[in-house]
């Protein structure tokens, strides 16, 4: 079953989720935040099948999410690195990573996220970028009418 297009919603966020709102396309990047670069290692670390994988790396590549850069000629083999933009998520993956460590696996975590320098775990925290006031509930607010919502 194909999902509604979100292209025509006048938000960030639909936006945001019409472009990297596929599971397996936050995943590919959350892997190349870890370090995985070559479709070899996203194929093992996601269980995912070689078709879907290449459509979606593909995809994100087209989107200007990754950057495919060929390393091999013979046979053609490429590594994909984050461009600025799916750099720019990374407090998305650090608040979703935290949300689901509080509300989903509590004691069942798989991953953790350490501070590069000092090896102890750290627990993220969504500060304003202007006043260094961390982020509570900020309220959205619409600057422009709202078109209805077809489907509503």
């Amino acid at each position: 079953m194909k999902r509604k297009s979100f292209a025509d919603m006048n938000c960030p966020i639909a936006s945001s989720l019409e472009l990297i709102g596929e599971g397996w396309s936050f995943l590919i990047i959350r892997d190349a935040f870890a370090g995985l670069k070559v479709f070899d290692d996203f194929e093992q670390s996601l269980g995912i099948a070689p078709s879907t994988l290449t459509r979606r790396l593909n995809s994100l590549v087209d989107a200007g999410m990754l950057e495919r850069r060929q390393y091999c000629e013979r046979p053609p083999r490429y590594e994909y690195h984050l461009t600025q933009p799916a750099r720019d998520l990374y407090p998305v993956f650090l608040s979703l990573y935290a949300w689901g460590n509080t509300h989903i696996l509590k004691d069942e975590r798989s991953f953790l996220l350490i501070d590069r320098h000092t090896g102890e775990e750290v627990d993220p925290l969504m500060v304003d970028r202007q006043t260094g006031v961390p982020l509570e509930e900020p309220i959205f607010r619409r600057l422009t009418a709202a078109a209805p919502d077809k489907d509503q």
